[in-house]
């Protein structure tokens, strides 16, 4: 009997310290650390920007509050979130650097950046478009030839855009900016005739101005983004974390109600298409 309980108590004094070497990669280092860093962007809304008082905010951050909750219970700990601003053109090298966990914001999952990090399932789709100052009528009857068009650089929007000027023979100027601030900026003093980005987050940003009803948005897309979050590559374990809440929100419905709550209100319809992804991404457990 003494010998059964010593066997029993070894089993149980072992228990903890194997379940916490089991931990890899990002959860691993969370675990130590006690910090889980959230990669964002400052100004790409609704998916993620600074709100009025400052904070990180939006519909990709949302996304990632849960996870970080579901961190949380795969560590057996409670972690600080630290949200980390990060460019367009720094944002993989973030991960690569090991200064972010996790990248929330506007990211189209493509095969070439999967050669750089990881991605999650999908979170959002949209396609890129076009915004104008609504009294710009000449943009309309001239189409793009003789324009300047705005881009961020370091984006799928600026790979596409240059596709098809080059596709349609257009003779159009792209110009690169660092941020979506420099692009308004730039097209409100005419420095540029048009600004092109993802629809979406074309919508968020018309809105985040005083005066939105100055901008046009294009109706049409000229390209497919599926969104989805970022994280290192070859880290099974965390990603895994992350894949686990998205279909539970896409399950349970409850993506839907982020998406109202952030782009329902720019949009009184959801697509088609956003529909069908939520269906293909609500994986059972």
């Amino acid at each position: 009997m003494r010998d059964k309980l010593g066997i029993i108590l070894l089993i149980v004094f072992f228990a903890s310290p194997i379940a916490a070497q089991e931990l890899t990669g990002t959860l691993q280092q969370i675990k130590k650390s006690g910090q889980f860093r959230i990669g964002y962007r400052v100004s790409a809304p609704p998916m993620s920007f600074l709100d009025k008082d400052g904070n990180p905010a939006g519909y990709s951050i949302d996304i990632c509050k849960g996870i970080a909750v579901e961190v949380e219970n795969k560590i057996g700990t409670d972690v600080k979130v630290k949200y980390v601003p990060v460019t367009a053109d720094e944002r993989f090298k973030a991960l690569d650097d090991n200064k972010i966990d996790i990248l929330c914001g506007s990211t189209t999952k493509t095969l070439s950046r999967s050669e750089l990090v990881d991605f999650t399932q999908l979170t959002f789709v949209t396609g890129a478009s076009l915004m104008i100052l609504r009294d710009n009528k000449a943009f309309d009857s001239a189409g793009f030839d003789g324009k300047k068009i705005g881009v961020i650089k370091a984006t799928t929007t600026a790979v596409v855009l240059k596709k098809l000027l080059r596709e349609t023979s257009t003779d159009a100027k792209i110009v690169l900016f660092n941020s979506a601030k420099e692009s308004i900026d730039a097209l409100r003093k005419k420095k540029i005739d048009a600004f092109s980005s993802d629809q979406i987050v074309l919508i968020g940003l018309a809105l985040k101005e005083q005066d939105p009803m100055n901008f046009e948005i294009k109706s049409d897309v000229f390209s497919f983004e599926p969104f989805a979050l970022a994280v290192r590559r070859n880290d099974a374990d965390f990603r895994l974390v992350a894949d686990r809440v998205i279909s539970e929100l896409d399950r349970s419905g409850k993506m839907l109600e982020i998406y109202d709550k952030w782009v329902g209100k720019f949009t009184r319809k959801r697509l088609p298409i956003f529909e069908a992804m939520i269906q293909l991404n609500a994986t059972p457990e």
